[in-house]
């Protein structure tokens, strides 16, 4: 089995989501100590943006491809080769500004392909990507839930939940760090409790 594990944080070791999406990899590890991990860090190395050079890349063949355009090309296809080989996919992904870091945006961009994890029929859009597991690490500087006055801010999680529907994920598991900013005391408790809920996640994969 094969887990793809992405942070996408810009904090390094001060980063709430990079703390926890580590603990969920761990206990990961130890239902399958088999399991093979590839780690891809957005943060440090972010995925290149959508350009005009590489969608022009794409639909030249690739004998007639620039030595630049041929990296570009080869950079996007790895992105997306390492999704498509994933059984399951652990994302941290920290609250920017109300949305998702714009690396992650840009990684999503490249595994945002038709033909590839959706395609368009006579019947609408039909998602390919369905046989994966998602667990999206989600840690939060405020409070965002559905009681919380600022729920209609939320476009993090909506996003995410939104965008794996519609390449045929359903498989969604969200670990919750919230109010991270609001005091050290809550951050603390928030981190534990996140942490405690990833060391369950092992079980739910055996039974599933």
């Amino acid at each position: 089995m094969k887990l793809l594990h992405i942070d996408s944080s810009i904090l390094g070791d001060n980063s709430v989501s990079r703390q926890i999406s580590a603990a969920v990899v761990k206990v990961l590890r130890a239902e399958d100590p088999g399991l093979n991990v590839v780690y891809r860090d957005l943060g440090a190395t972010p995925a290149p943006h959508q350009s005009g050079s590489l969608l022009a890349a794409r639909g030249l063949d690739p004998a007639a491809r620039t030595p630049t355009q041929a990296s570009e090309v080869a950079d996007a296809d790895a992105i997306l080769d390492e999704f498509l080989a994933a059984d399951i996919v652990v994302i941290g992904v920290p609250m920017y500004n109300f949305g998702i870091p714009s690396q992650l945006k840009s990684w999503i961009d490249h595994i945002a392909v038709a033909g590839k994890t959706f395609r368009y029929s006579e019947a609408g859009v039909e998602g390919l990507a369905g046989d994966k597991r998602v667990i999206l690490i989600s840690s939060r500087g405020g409070f965002y839930g559905p009681e919380s006055p600022a729920a209609g801010l939320e476009h993090q999680e909506s996003y995410l939940r939104g965008f794996f529907g519609f390449i045929g994920i359903k498989d969604v598991e969200v670990v919750i760090a919230e109010g991270v900013n609001i005091s050290a005391d809550q951050k603390q408790a928030a981190l534990q409790g996140a942490v405690a809920h990833a060391s369950g996640l092992g079980r739910l994969l055996r039974a599933a």
